[in-house]
This record gives C-alpha cells, sequence and structure tokens, in this order.
C-alpha cells in the first residue's frame, strides 16, 4: 500500500520509497511493480511510497537551478528509510531517467540501504545492478547484495494473472526485504545519534 507524506498504515513500520526506473511508454515496469507492491504490503516492516519519475515531468536537460518534479521526489527520497529501485537493463546499463533522478536526488541516499529489483533478457537486469552499485556507493548508498531478478521477464508474467510461478519469487523478495528492514533501523539509528553529512 502506498503512503502519503505524513501517514502511516503499519504500526512502527519505516517508510520504504519503491523507485520505477523505466519511463518509457509501455513499459514492462508496470508488471513487476504491481508484483512487488503485492508482497511488501504482506511485509509489517514497510510502509511503501511508490515513485513514479514518469509523474513527474522530468526536463530533457540537466536543470540548473530548482526543477519542481525532481525537488518532489528528492523530498520523499529524503523521507524513506530504505529505497528499492525496480529498473530493466537497457544496453548493458540503466535508464537514463533513473541516473538523472539519481544524479539530482544525490544526498537523500546518503547513509541509507537501497536494494533492487531487475528485469530483463538473459542476465535479467544483472548488469544495470552492477552499474547502479558503482553509481551508489559514491552517494554512500549501502546496496544489498541479495537481488530479485527475472530472467527473460515477459515470458513470466501474464496481464491478467501476474507472475505466473510466484513461490520462489516470492520468497526472494522476502528475504531481500528482511535484509532490508534489518539494515534500515540501523542506518536510521545511525543518522540520528551521529549525523552522517558531519563525518563524511
Amino acid at each position: 500500500m502506498s503512503v502519503g507524506k505524513d501517514k502511516s498504515v503499519k504500526p512502527g513500520a519505516m517508510r520504504l520509497a519503491l523507485l520505477i526506473g523505466s519511463t518509457r511508454e509501455g513499459r514492462f515496469a508496470d508488471k513487476v511493480v504491481r508484483w512487488a507492491k503485492d508482497g511488501i504490503g504482506r511485509h509489517p516492516a514497510f510502509d511503501l511510497d511508490v515513485i513514479d519519475p514518469r509523474g513527474f515531468a522530468l526536463p530533457a536537460h540537466f536543470p540548473s537551478g530548482v526543477h519542481e518534479g525532481l525537488e518532489k521526489i528528492q523530498r520523499r527520497l529524503e523521507l524513506a528509510d530504505a529505497i528499492l529501485v525496480v529498473t530493466p537493463e537497457y544496453n548493458h546499463s540503466f535508464p537514463a531517467a533513473l541516473k538523472q533522478v539519481i544524479d539530482v536526488t544525490g544526498e537523500a541516499w546518503q547513509a541509507k540501504p537501497a536494494a533492487f529489483i531487475s528485469y530483463g533478457g538473459v542476465s535479467g537486469g544483472l548488469r544495470a545492478v552492477e552499474q547502479l552499485r558503482l553509481v551508489l556507493a559514491e552517494l554512500h548508498t549501502v546496496t544489498l547484495r541479495k537481488v530479485v531478478s527475472f530472467m527473460n521477464a515477459w515470458e513470466l508474467f501474464d496481464e491478467q494473472e501476474g507472475l505466473l510461478e510466484p513461490l520462489r519469487a516470492e520468497r526472494s523478495l522476502k528475504q531481500q526485504l528482511d535484509q532490508l528492514s534489518w539494515w534500515a533501523r540501523v542506518l536510521r539509528l545511525g543518522r540520528a545519534q551521529w549525523p552522517y553529512l558531519s563525518v563524511s
């Protein structure tokens, strides 16, 4: 379930920002996100905030001043205790729109955990994830080793039924969320007691 800026759905839950990496028309990401939202909704640790860059009119150039859409994304990422990126793989890497969002919102990622759900062809999007790890390391983000990956994803999802054989992926997502919640609690406590920017 998605939540508003100040609304909590689960008692004691942390805020998980799910960032959609693709902004293409007809994108496959919507099927993956729909499945992920169901799994996150069953996990007790997180309230979910889905951030879809396609709804923020991203600029075609890098803005010199404040861009309203990117500023809104920045604020929502700042509120997050953890970030889950859903990304496809384009030409052995991740989408340009996702890179733009990360570059502009960099400080919101510092000293926070991030995890990945990837999808694609034979690589399952894992090459995009490896590229993301390099970028997020520069932002002082803790990335989880555990990745939920869908190889040849278009063969695994049905328009009506969703993921056709969900058991293994659901188990993998739960393990990922368990690990992500541990890191989110530890790093939230750390940021509260020892502000990260003062020692970076």
